[in-house]
């Protein structure tokens, strides 16, 4: 699903509905499926066009849309961050239950050099807003945000695609079997629970 534009982005909310409609969701509990969000850019489109003509299109209405579609899934749902999440349509996409990141991806709700064009009006400055916007792995999983870090071959996942998927296949697993048992009202407390916990110091 490709979901630079809101056109793209009110394509989200759909999926939670149709599990929802379908009966997947029982009273005592829910069945044992699955809803994930890769997250990789931006060698394709930016999963949130940066431009005035999005945001005159309703951009920031369809992005909280789906944050909300993903916020009241009553089905576990694993985001996993695999190259540069940066812009409100990542945000969007991984409010999950468990947020797994590969050691070397980003993940922010603006790239280092929209943050500085903005703070410093120039993109020289993207180190020092990078820095700052502590947007690592390993500072994301200090801070909570990330709830574990799934290590990548030597040189990074590209020079060896299986390593890399057969890594994350396994954190995958075991974030499912932590969530498996819960029932649809657990997941989504836990899910309520986890971002409203997030920035408190």
């Amino acid at each position: 699903m490709t979901l630079p534009q809101p056109t793209g982005m009110r394509l989200l909310p759909r999926s939670p509905y149709r599990l929802r409609r379908r009966g997947r969701e029982q009273a005592g509990g829910c069945q044992l499926l699955l809803f994930a969000a890769f997250l990789r850019g931006p060698t394709g489109p930016r999963l949130a066009f940066p431009g005035v003509q999005a945001e005159e299109r309703g951009q920031a209405e369809a992005i909280a849309r789906s944050t909300e579609a993903c916020l009241e899934l009553g089905v576990p749902m694993i985001a996993a961050i695999v190259g540069e999440g940066g812009s409100g349509g990542a945000v969007a996409l991984a409010a999950a239950n468990r947020i797994l990141m590969f050691e070397h991806a980003v993940y922010s709700v603006i790239s280092p050099e929209g943050c500085a064009s903005i703070l410093w009006r120039t993109s020289e400055k993207a180190a020092d807003a990078a820095e700052a916007m502590r947007i690592t792995a390993q500072q994301l999983e200090q801070l909570g945000i990330v709830d574990e870090v799934v290590r990548e071959p030597l040189g990074g996942g590209h020079r060896s695609p299986a390593m890399a998927i057969s890594a994350l296949s396994q954190a995958i697993e075991k974030s499912l079997d932590m969530l498996g048992g819960q029932t649809s009202h657990d997941l989504r407390q836990g899910r309520r629970e986890k971002f409203l916990a997030m920035g408190v110091l």
